[in-house]
């Protein structure tokens, strides 16, 4: 893991999973203040931000920004929370919800890595998120880079 990152996540752990959650999504995301299309061709703006509510050609500014992060990862944060039934420490938490802003809700219901995880492969549920790597079939380095930051993440114990 790269050590600014991890400095920042190191900090970031009296906030939790969700202050947690929060850099990583920043560092790898990145901020755009313009709607772009993303590696897979889907609008976006912000970190990442997807969704029908994006305006194409305006200018977004930090706060609105940071709102739309807030409110996609308090969402995300859901999805694991609804859909996890084993304990789980912040760090598994935030590399989780991480894992769902970027792969979405939908893929993360019905991955192996949510019936591992469940089924009490912790080990294995988080060795799953090597797997999702590709963007139109092909691997993105990018995505390498983020995986193995959440899987170092959510084999962390405590």
């Amino acid at each position: 893991m790269n050590p600014d990152l991890r400095n920042r996540l190191i900090k970031a752990t009296a906030g939790g999973a969700i202050a947690m959650a929060t850099v990583l999504i920043q560092w790898h995301e990145g901020v755009r203040y313009t709607p772009y299309r993303d590696s897979g061709g889907v609008l976006s703006v912000c970190y990442g931000h997807t969704g029908s509510d994006i305006v194409p050609g305006k200018r977004y500014n930090a706060a609105e920004c940071q709102y739309l992060l807030d409110s996609d990862l308090k969402a995300a944060m859901a999805v694991v929370n609804v859909n996890v039934t084993v304990s789980l420490t912040e760090s598994q938490k935030a590399a989780l919800a991480s894992f769902v802003y970027n792969v979405g809700s939908g893929a993360f219901e019905r991955s192996t890595l949510l019936k591992k995880l469940n089924a009490g492969d912790r080990a294995g549920a988080c060795n799953e998120m090597r797997r999702w790597k590709y963007v139109d079939g092909k691997v993105s380095k990018g995505l390498v880079s983020r995986r193995a930051v959440e899987r170092e993440l959510c084999l962390t114990p405590s």
